[in-house]
Order: structure tokens, then sequence, then C-alpha cells
């Protein structure tokens, strides 16, 4: 490898998924897109599920991940992902199909007004799962209506609720 290049490897739980020597990647953490040029300081990054486009001289590709981990050296960026897809690997119609079925599923879980446990993981596996699917037809080149869920998990934690005692001022 040369010095001005970066060796990208991205892995799943399936194994290495790419492997390739490019010149600059740009990833999505929590934080927002990040970039990694030949040279780059050390730093760990959590993944959100995204886009990951790198480029080698003129040519650009992009690949589709799922959350994880991305570790960057010097000349090295390691992407650590639960998911990983290629534009040719995506059949939209069914993505579309499922991601329809998820958004049926999801709209029932988030209108039922009691919250438990088990109905709150319910709720971040099906938003998790239409995140992957976005982001798919996203790579794809037809993504779908934005959504206000995509950053619940990442936001403020939510103010406390403060009960008032009748005759005394709330205070938070």
């Amino acid at each position: 490898m040369a010095a001005d290049k970066i060796d990208l490897e991205i892995v799943t739980p399936k194994g290495k998924a790419l492997s390739v020597t490019v010149d600059e990647v740009t990833a999505p953490s929590v934080q927002g897109e990040f970039g990694v040029l030949p040279g780059h300081l050390p730093v760990v990054a959590a993944i959100r599920t995204g886009i990951v486009t790198y480029r080698t001289g003129a040519d650009s590709k992009r690949v589709a991940v799922g959350p994880g981990f991305a570790e960057a050296g010097q000349n090295k960026l390691l992407i650590l992902a639960e998911e990983y897809a290629e534009r040719q690997n995506i059949d939209p119609v069914l993505v579309r199909k499922e991601l329809a079925e998820i958004e049926v599923k999801l709209e029932k879980v988030l209108a039922q007004m009691e919250t438990t446990p088990e109905r709150d993981a319910e709720k971040k596996q099906l938003i998790d799962r239409e995140n992957w699917l976005a982001a798919q037809l996203e790579l794809h080149g037809d993504p779908p209506a934005a959504t206000m869920r995509p950053f619940e998990e990442w936001g403020p934690p939510p103010p406390a609720i403060v009960e008032e005692e009748e005759g005394k001022p709330s205070s938070p």
C-alpha cells in the first residue's frame, strides 16, 4: 500500500464484505458524517445505518452499511457493521414491499399508548429495520420519504416528569 492510500475494510457477522485500497472514505456516524484521508489521526466512532462512499482516483463507489463501529488509523479504516449491501445486490421491489410491511407494524406499535420494555424493544427493532431498508433504497437511487424517526435513539434524554403537589409550585 502506498503512503497516500487508505486500506478500507468492512466486516459483518458473515465475514469480510469489502477490502479495497482507496484515496478517501466518507462514512455515517451517530454524530454525523465523517471523512478519512491518508494520514488520519486515530479515531473510533459509532456508525449509524447509512451510505459509505469511497473514492479511488476519479472513480467513486457507494455501499450501504448497518449500525456498528469504525476504527480509523493513519492509513486504514476498519468498519464493523451489522449489515452490508452493494447496489447491484438490491432488489428495490422486494425492499419496498418489506418497508411497507415494517411501516404498518411500526404504526401499530406507535399507536399503542401503553409502553412496556417488550414494546420498546419491538419499536427499536422495527425502526432499525426501517432505517436499513431506507438506506438500501437510497443506495439504489430511489430513497423513501423522510421520517422523523432515524435519530430518536441518539437524541437528548426526555425531561423528567415532575408532578405538582397541591398548593406547591413545580420545579424541575
